[in-house]
């Protein structure tokens, strides 16, 4: 297991959409540009697979962008540790990559957001976006019974995308009340996002009379799991009402994360949970850059708009970077709607039992976690978040359910193999 060293001009971690862009931007200023990310392929979680079957225009032509220059693009890769400022190791099946570079753009994206209850560690009970990417890599789904649960607008997304794959989805359960969701639809009039919603109505009414059977319920969420050897129903809450549903199975996540760990670990500044960025999109860390969820969960749209950005100031056009200023406030004006819509209620806080694991990777239970005030007290006595996820499962949850936030992150950022660690 070798080392490989590479060089470039702009790095950029992460090969989704607000990657991408600035990826693009920076290779056509006439950059040497790589772009690292740990999956087998470009796209992020959004555009999984779509780099050669894509399935919308947006991404189609995205991906044409992106061919026409000169990009470097590194897959499978695990960006892990910074050894000295200018370089990255990243983690690969074959070796350590040495990636050294003039600038840096930190494009890491968010993960779903899990908050425990009874039930939720069982076998086919999985994140919306986890389920949904297994169907894309050719885990079956048709014919099979399935509830969408959580908060936030991935849900529709997925439960359009797993109806087009013949799944029977039963109903979609968004704690999210009905006043906040007529707001959130109220403010998508002035918004070419209404065009995405109309999509969506459409994918769910085109198979006919059985589509509409579908239900879409507010303030609606997922009590408790129930199975023995696996997945068999759930029980679902509403306006106090109890009832249960036969599944096979339950695809649930709580709105978004950011990933920030890196960030972090290269001592940028965080922000009420995101990446602290200038108006270029510049972190509190000269020539390190930010695009995307990482800096606040705001949707494709503002990532793609953040990262044509940061790929333009790391290239250093900025008159070309302001020009695309009015267009990244419009997308923030609609990502505080999001967020305000897909705010977590306080009852989501009693979902979990005593005995409730919180943490799946030390197995620590809810009950073990609330003796504690703090996180740091928290690892110290039970382990959590100290497993192979190093707290980026149990970590939003604990934030959610006892405001922790993480107090340091150490290299590795991510687990590696231990000779991954030995540079020679």
């Amino acid at each position: 297991m070798g080392s490989t060293h590479h060089v470039c001009d702009v790095l950029v971690v992460g090969a989704g959409p607000a990657g991408l862009a600035a990826a693009w931007r920076a290779a056509k200023s006439g950059l040497r540009v790589s772009v690292v990310d740990d999956n087998p392929s470009a796209g992020g979680q959004i555009w999984r697979g779509e780099d050669v079957k894509p399935s919308s225009a947006e991404a189609k032509a995205w991906f044409e962008k992106i061919r026409s220059v000169d990009i470097q693009l590194i897959t499978g890769a695990r960006v892990f540790h910074q050894p000295e400022a200018g370089m990255l190791l990243a983690e690969t099946a074959e070796g350590v990559y040495e990636l050294k570079h003039e600038r840096l753009v930190l494009a890491t994206g968010a993960r779903e957001r899990f908050l425990p209850f009874p039930g939720w560690t069982l076998p086919n009970v999985m994140g919306a976006g986890g389920l949904q990417a297994l169907v894309k890599t050719g885990l079956p789904i048709e014919g099979k019974r399935v509830v969408v649960a959580g908060s936030g607008p991935l849900l529709l997304a997925v439960a359009a995308y797993l109806r087009g794959r013949s799944a029977e989805v039963l109903l979609i359960a968004e704690q999210a009340s009905k006043g906040r969701l007529v707001t959130f639809a109220l403010g998508l009039l002035t918004s070419e996002k209404l065009s995405q919603a109309w999509n969506l109505k459409k994918e769910f009414s085109r198979k006919g009379a059985k589509a509409q059977r579908l239900r879409y319920l507010s303030s609606c969420w997922v009590e408790r799991a129930q199975g023995e050897n696996k997945l068999e129903g759930v029980t679902l809450v509403r306006g106090g009402k109890h009832w249960q549903v036969a599944c096979d199975y339950l695809a649930f996540g709580f709105h978004l994360v950011p990933n920030i760990e890196l960030a972090e670990l290269l001592g940028c500044e965080i922000d009420r949970g995101n990446v602290r960025v200038d108006e270029y999109q510049q972190t509190t860390i000269p020539n390190v850059y930010s695009a995307g969820e990482a800096t606040g969960i705001g949707g494709l749209e503002l990532s793609l708009v953040e990262g044509e950005i940061a790929g333009l100031a790391a290239a250093g056009k900025h008159q070309q970077a302001r020009a695309l200023f009015a267009t990244r406030e419009k997308q923030r004006r609609f990502a505080q709607l999001l967020n305000r819509t897909f705010a977590l209620r306080e009852e989501l806080k009693d979902l979990a039992a005593p005995e409730t694991i919180v943490c799946r990777c030390e197995d620590v239970t809810f009950e073990h976690l609330r003796a504690h005030g703090s996180w740091r007290a928290a690892k110290l006595q039970t382990r959590c978040g100290m497993g192979p996820c190093q707290g980026r499962v149990c970590g939003g949850a604990v934030e959610f359910l006892f405001g922790w936030r993480a107090e340091s992150v150490r290299p590795p950022a991510l687990p590696v193999k231990v000779q991954s660690l030995i540079r020679k």
